[in-house]
């Protein structure tokens, strides 16, 4: 029998992917996985151990939880700052009505929409540094292509009112002026 890993531990499941063990009883594991979110996995499944973390077997807050999660987060995907939905917003949902009454309503969690936008928001980021440190672009191709990212900035201000911090809001190139 395997040892029981602790709250925290980190692992690599062949399945899920790789995630942080949120809870332990004698047989299963719960673990929160960044791609397929929380499961449940026995402790004798097939799994590689990251870093194991030993800590007493029992229940975890859900502060410690999401704490670790993030921290999980910030260490395997390069999210440096962890940008909060507007409280009003909390909780709610998107709901999309087509014009056309014979076609179905989609709800989607706003929670869910907001982390997309800010991902959206964190791979252009990316995409403006790589534009800035190419070596083989011209800095009249870099200036062209900083354009187009800063009027995607500027279409996507829509969503600001979904962000806490106006610091975190997009600005568009009528912002910059």
């Amino acid at each position: 029998m395997k040892q029981i890993l602790g709250i925290g531990s980190r692992i690599d499941h062949p399945t899920y992917g790789k995630g942080v063990v949120t809870n332990v009883t004698s047989k299963m594991y719960w673990v929160t996985f960044i791609d397929k979110g929380l499961e449940t996995i026995d402790v004798d499944d097939e799994f590689e151990v990251i870093d194991a973390a030993e800590d007493e077997v029992d229940s975890v807050s859900f502060y410690d939880v999401e704490r670790s999660l993030r921290e999980i987060l910030r260490k395997w995907n390069g999210i440096s700052e962890i940008v909060p939905l507007a409280d009003k917003w909390k909780g709610g949902t998107m709901v999309l009505e087509p014009k056309d009454k014979s076609l179905a309503t989609k709800e989607i969690p706003i929670d869910t929409f907001f982390h997309k936008i800010v991902m959206l928001r964190d791979r252009l980021r990316v995409m403006e540094q790589k534009i800035n440190s190419n070596k083989a672009l011209s800095s009249q191709d870099k200036i062209d292509l900083q354009q187009y990212i800063t009027r995607s900035y500027g279409s996507l201000t829509t969503f600001n009112i979904l962000f806490k911090s106006n610091s975190q809001k997009f600005k568009g190139e009528g912002s910059a002026k």
